[in-house]
């Protein structure tokens, strides 16, 4: 039996998928904000149509973000969003 040998992440999914180091960043940065969106929504016990009156959102668009569709959300809009459902989006750089 051939194993496959076994390589260390880089800390981000998308990088070791081979994007390049820039477009794995955003990535990662719009899958972090959709993630903390979600739990949120779940936290607060909104529904679809409650959650898309507080984020100011279609109720489609909500089952977009909650269906985890990255490529539907700009990282700008993400931002937005997570600021209207009572998140403190900060950047930090290393």
């Amino acid at each position: 039996m051939n194993k496959e040998p076994v390589i260390e992440s880089s800390g981000n999914v998308f990088a070791d998928l081979g994007f390049s180091a820039e477009e794995a960043t955003i990535l990662a940065m719009r899958a972090e904000l959709m993630a903390r969106i979600r739990e949120t929504i779940m936290d607060k016990g909104w529904t679809q149509a409650e959650a898309a009156g507080q984020l100011g959102i279609g109720q489609s668009r909500v089952s977009d973000l909650v269906r985890g569709k990255r490529d539907k959300f700009s990282l700008d809009m993400l931002v937005t969003l997570a600021t209207r459902a009572g998140r403190h989006v900060e950047l930090a750089l290393s």
